[in-house]
C-alpha cells in the first residue's frame, strides 16, 4: 500500500523535502556546464556542491527525532548558503539561480512548525544571498539603488511563504477533520458490526421465525428458524407465490390462496397480528401465528418484517378443550333433560300436594337447579359449536326488558341492589326475542352479581340512528384496564371476581357478544375499578 507523506518517518520526510533542491541544483550544474564550464571550477560552486551533498546525507544520517521539532530547520537555512554559492559564482552566466531559494522557503513554510519565523528567515536569507555579491565587489559599500534593486525577489519569497503557510494550515486542518471523520466512520463501522453481530445472535436465539422483505418482495433477512418453516412449507426461497406451497387454512386442508398468504398481504402494506396458518403435511404439519409490520422510509413503503410463532401445541390444546366441552355437554344434556322431565311430572302430580311442605320445597329447588344446570350446558354447547341460529320476528323489546327486570328483581333485592329502568314504553325491532332476552338476562345477572355490597343497576333502552340501543349500568366493583382486554375471552374471570368468590364460569359475555354480532350489531363497555361498568348493545332495528 502506498504511504502518504505524513505517514513517512521524519528522516524520509526530510529527504523528500530536500530532493527538489538537489534535483534543481543538478539541472543548474548541467546548464552551467553547457554555457560556462569554467564556472564549475570556482570556489563558490564547489562549496555549494559539497555543502548540498552533506546536507542531503544529514537528512538521513542524523537522528532528528531525538531533537526538538525545529532542529532540522538548519538544513533549509544552510540550503540558502548552497543557493548563495551558486548565485555568487554563476549569476552572470545562468539566469534565475537566485530563484532556487524558493525551495528552502517552501520547505520551512510547509513544515508548519513556526510560520512567522519561516517568513522572516525566508525573507532575510533571500535578501542576504542577493546582497552578498554587492558587498564583495570592488569599490566598497554598494549604493542605495543597488541594494534596493533586488529586493523584489525577497518580497516574492515572503509572499510565497505566506501562501504556502496558509495552504499548509488549511491542509492540516482539513487532514485533521478527515482523520476525525475517519475515526468516526471506523467507530460507526465497529458499532454497526457489533450491532449486526448482536442482531444475528438475537435472531438465532429466539424461537420465532423472522424474515424481512424489501419493497420488491426480495428477502433481505431470514433467521434459521424461519428457514426451517420455509422448508416445511416446501419453499426454497423467501417468496411463497408458488401454487405448490404447503400452506393451509385453519382446517389444515384448504390451501391458502397465493394472494392471501402472509408475505403477500405484507407486500400490500398490510399490518396484522396472530394470523394462523398451517404449513407442511402429515405428522410434521405445524400451526404458525404470523405478525407483520410495514416499514417506511421518507413516507415510502420500504418493505415488511414478518414474525412466525409456532403455536401448534396451543392450537391443539384449544381444539382439545373445545372437543371436551362439546362432548361433555352432549353427554350431560340427555340425563339432565330426563331429570327435569321427571321432576316436572312429580311437581305437577296431584299426589305431590299431599306431601309435607319441606319435601315439596326440596323438589322445587331440585327442579330450579336442574333447569339452571341445563341452561349452563346449553351455553357450553353454544360456545363449543361457535354457531348461533336466530329466529327473528317483530318484537316489542320494551316488554322483554320489563320481563327481564321482573325476573332479576328477587336476586337484586336479596343483596340490596336497586333496579331502575329508563326505557321507552314501546320499542319494536326485528330480533330473536329469546336471544335478546338471553342478552338482557346475562347483562343484568352480571351487573347484580358484581355489585355484592349493594348499589344500583340501571337499564336503558331506546332508538338511536336506526339502531336498538340497550344499556346496563351498575355501580359495582368494575374492572382494571388489564382485565378489560380479556373480558370477551372464553372462561375468563377478572381478579376482582375471583377474590370476591363470585360464582360463574366466564361464558355469559362470550355468548352475549355472539348473539349481538349474529344480529349484525356490536357490544361495547366502559369500566373503572370501584366505580362500576356500563355495557352498551347496538342492534339494527330492521334486517
Amino acid at each position: 500500500m502506498k504511504l502518504q507523506f505524513n505517514e513517512l518517518s521524519l528522516r524520509r520526510r526530510l529527504l523528500v523535502s530536500q530532493l527538489p533542491l538537489l534535483i534543481a541544483v543538478v539541472v543548474a550544474l548541467v546548464i552551467t556546464a553547457a554555457v560556462a564550464p569554467a564556472v564549475l571550477d570556482s570556489l563558490g560552486f564547489r562549496f555549494a556542491t559539497v555543502l548540498l551533498a552533506a546536507l542531503t546525507a544529514a537528512c538521513v544520517v542524523v537522528p532528528w527525532e531525538r531533537y526538538s521539532p525545529l532542529a532540522y530547520w538548519c538544513i533549509p537555512v544552510l540550503d540558502f548558503a548552497v543557493v548563495g554559492g551558486l548565485y555568487y559564482e554563476g549569476r552572470d552566466s545562468v539566469i534565475g539561480l537566485s530563484f532556487l531559494a524558493v525551495f528552502p522557503v517552501f520547505w520551512m513554510a510547509w513544515s508548519g512548525a513556526a510560520p512567522r519565523r519561516a517568513w522572516i528567515l525566508g525573507y532575510v536569507c533571500t535578501t542576504l544571498l542577493l546582497w552578498a555579491p554587492l558587498f564583495t565587489q570592488v569599490g566598497g559599500i554598494p549604493a542605495l539603488d543597488e541594494l534596493l534593486a533586488p529586493l523584489l525577489i525577497p518580497f516574492v519569497m515572503l509572499g510565497i511563504g505566506v501562501v504556502i503557510s496558509t495552504m499548509e494550515s488549511d491542509t492540516t486542518a482539513q487532514q485533521k477533520r478527515l482523520v476525525a471523520i475517519e475515526s468516526e466512520l471506523q467507530a460507526s463501522l465497529g458499532e454497526t458490526h457489533r450491532r449486526s453481530q448482536l442482531l444475528d445472535a438475537v435472531l438465532e436465539t429466539v424461537d420465532v421465525g423472522v424474515m424481512a422483505v424489501d419493497a420488491e418482495g426480495r428477502t433481505i433477512l431470514m433467521n434459521s428458524r424461519q428457514r426451517i418453516n420455509h422448508a416445511l412449507a416446501g419453499l426454497t426461497d423467501g417468496a411463497d407465490t408458488g401454487s405448490d406451497a404447503r400452506i393451509y387454512g385453519l382446517d389444515q386442508i384448504t390451501p391458502v390462496s397465493a394472494a392471501e398468504r402472509p408475505s403477500q398481504r405484507a407486500m400490500r402494506e398490510e399490518s396484522f397480528s396472530d394470523v394462523i396458518v398451517w404449513v407442511g403435511t402429515g405428522e410434521r404439519q405445524r400451526a404458525l401465528a404470523v405478525c407483520a409490520r410495514a416499514m417506511h422510509e421518507q413516507g415510502e413503503f420500504a418493505g415488511s418484517v414478518l414474525a412466525y410463532s409456532d403455536v401448534t401445541e396451543m392450537v391443539n390444546a384449544l381444539n382439545a378443550r373445545e372437543d371436551f366441552v362439546s362432548s361433555v355437554s352432549h353427554e350431560l344434556r340427555t340425563p339432565l333433560t330426563s331429570i327435569i322431565g321427571y321432576l316436572d311430572l312429580v311437581v305437577d302430580d296431584e299426589e305431590t300436594s299431599r306431601l309435607p311442605g319441606h319435601l315439596v320445597n326440596a323438589l322445587e329447588v331440585a327442579q330450579r337447579n336442574a333447569e339452571r344446570l341445563l341452561l349452563l350446558v346449553a351455553d357450553l354447547l353454544t360456545t363449543a359449536s361457535g354457531t348461533m341460529h336466530l329466529q327473528r320476528s317483530e318484537t316489542d323489546v320494551a316488554e322483554l326488558v320489563r320481563v327481564a327486570l321482573d325476573s332479576a328483581r328477587p336476586r337484586a333485592t336479596a343483596i340490596g341492589v336497586d333496579l331502575d329502568c329508563d326505557c321507552e314504553a314501546e320499542l319494536r325491532a326485528s330480533v330473536d326475542p329469546d336471544r335478546i332476552s338471553q342478552v338482557l338476562d346475562n347483562l343484568l345477572s352480571n351487573a347484580i352479581k358484581y355489585s355484592p355490597d349493594g348499589g344500583k343497576v340501571t337499564v336503558r333502552s331506546r332508538r338511536e340512528d336506526g339502531n336498538l340501543v340497550l344499556e346496563v349500568e351498575d355501580t359495582g366493583i368494575g374492572m382494571s384496564e388489564a382485565d378489560q382486554r380479556d373480558v370477551f375471552t372464553k372462561f375468563f374471570r377478572t381478579g376482582q371476581v375471583k377474590k370476591a368468590a363470585i360464582p360463574g364460569v366466564g361464558l355469559g359475555l362470550v355468548i352475549t357478544k355472539s348473539i349481538v354480532e349474529a344480529h349484525g350489531g356490536r357490544i361495547s363497555f366502559t369500566s373503572e375499578i370501584g366505580a362500576g361498568s356500563t355495557f352498551r348493545v347496538e342492534v339494527p332495528l330492521t334486517i
